[in-house]
């Protein structure tokens, strides 16, 4: 969606308003958005729409999707968990999941970032790749 420059100059000044000691603030998203409620500027929905899009996008930057075809062992959680805080922050939220379609290997996503090193991925990919010879 296609939004006036004036509108999405406002949300990113209100979002950058909302950060404490480089985090999100909790309370500060709240005063923007009643504020924004309350006085409705011109372009408000659209203000609002691209600033819940870039809480939103921040959000994910701090959770972590892990999957992986089997239950990994303790040692491999607790070893993936430090290497993903020490890249990404010790805030990071890491969830892990079990989906035995990806056959073997893991895949990570964290925000916009996605390492796929499962074998369903691998085959999908020799699949692409066969059909396009």
């Amino acid at each position: 969606m296609k939004i006036p420059k004036e509108a999405r100059k406002a949300s990113k000044a209100f979002f950058m308003g909302s950060f404490t000691d480089r985090r999100l603030d909790d309370a500060k998203v709240r005063t923007v958005v009643a504020q924004l409620v309350e006085r409705k500027p011109r372009n408000f929905r659209e203000i609002l729409h691209a600033y819940q899009r870039s809480i939103r996008l921040e959000l994910e930057k701090h959770q972590a999707l892990v999957e992986s075809a089997i239950p990994l062992t303790k040692t491999a959680l607790e070893k993936l968990t430090r290497t993903l805080q020490s890249k990404y922050g010790e805030d990071l939220a890491i969830e892990f999941r079990v989906r035995p379609e990806l056959l073997g290997g893991l895949r990570i996503k964290i925000g916009s970032d996605v390492w796929d090193s499962s074998v369903q991925a691998r085959l999908a990919a020799l699949e692409l790749e066969l059909v396009h010879a």
